[in-house]
């Protein structure tokens, strides 16, 4: 049987990932039976145009250093993940090179090659957005998000967040694939609500669901004083759910973050491992 392995992208300018969320997602990786490959992006900076500016305000200075720290967090990085994982075989760490800017379209393009991305997640850290994004929208592969929190468990128990569209279809294909076997699958909608709305599609998949084999029920969501986002984790967490798959909905030009309302929601507070589909 082939191996599944899991590709994770870790900035290191400005700022990386916390530790935790980046051992959280080793850890989540191994849990689904995944190999891992990291690429730690190490950025060199342009010299400034005029080298009479770069030397009155020192900017070739603090390039070099910024490229100082990169090199060396790349280092301390790598050490950090293969400390973790000394007993896992199937475990590789890359440093490219790229310029300042480049690491994102870099990560998109690697990532194809991989079955899917792990993401240590920090709503606090730009650089942890800025890559869930870019690699949501262009990279073509399903896209975990994993909070500092997340227990490393085998995931037997999936909750997909259900609307019939799409993208939420995308998200339950991309997800059935790393549910263990004899698992459970919870088809989360959330009742009055016009994004997510009726316990007839929810039925409705989790009986198609147990045609083909799985074991699976519909939950109906009365949102009461909650946001569909803190309604949605509140029910996954409490089915058991190590898991739960969405649709990750569209972009602008510019790429902003700007996504469906649930999706948004459930990314500013995350509180279990979270597959994204586009």
């Amino acid at each position: 049987m082939p191996n599944r392995i899991a590709y994770m992208p870790l900035n290191t300018y400005p700022e990386a990932a916390p530790d935790s969320a980046i051992l959280a997602a080793v850890s989540f990786a191994a849990s689904l039976g995944c190999g891992l490959h990291s690429s730690t992006f190490a950025v060199t900076i342009p010299q400034a145009a005029s080298p009479l500016a770069g030397f009155l305000l020192g900017v070739e200075g603090m390039a070099h250093a910024a490229e100082e720290r990169s090199k060396a967090e790349c280092g301390r990085l790598e050490t950090l993940i293969k400390d973790a994982t000394r007993s896992e075989p199937n475990i590789s760490v890359g440093t490219p090179t790229v310029a300042l800017g480049v690491s994102l379209d870099a990560a998109m393009v690697e990532a194809r090659h991989y079955d899917l991305a792990l993401l240590p997640w920090s709503a606090e850290t730009l650089s942890a957005q800025d890559m869930a994004q870019s690699l949501l929208f262009g990279s073509g592969v399903p896209v975990i998000l994993v909070p500092p929190q997340t227990v490393a468990n085998s995931v037997h128990h999936i909750a997909v967040a259900w609307d019939g569209s799409r993208v939420a279809t995308r998200a339950l294909c991309d997800a059935l694939p790393l549910l263990a076997t004899g698992g459970h699958i919870s088809v989360l909608t959330v009742e009055g609500e016009k994004s997510l709305s009726g316990s007839i599609i929810a039925q409705t998949l989790a009986a198609s669901l147990k045609r083909r084999g799985y074991t699976a029920k519909a939950v109906n969501i009365t949102l009461g004083d909650r946001t569909i986002a803190a309604a949605l984790q509140d029910t996954a967490l409490s089915e058991g759910a190590q898991l739960m798959a969405m649709g990750g909905f569209g972009h602008s030009r510019l790429r902003d973050f700007i996504l469906g309302g649930a999706t948004k929601g459930v990314l500013s507070d995350l509180r279990l491992a979270v597959l994204l589909s586009h």
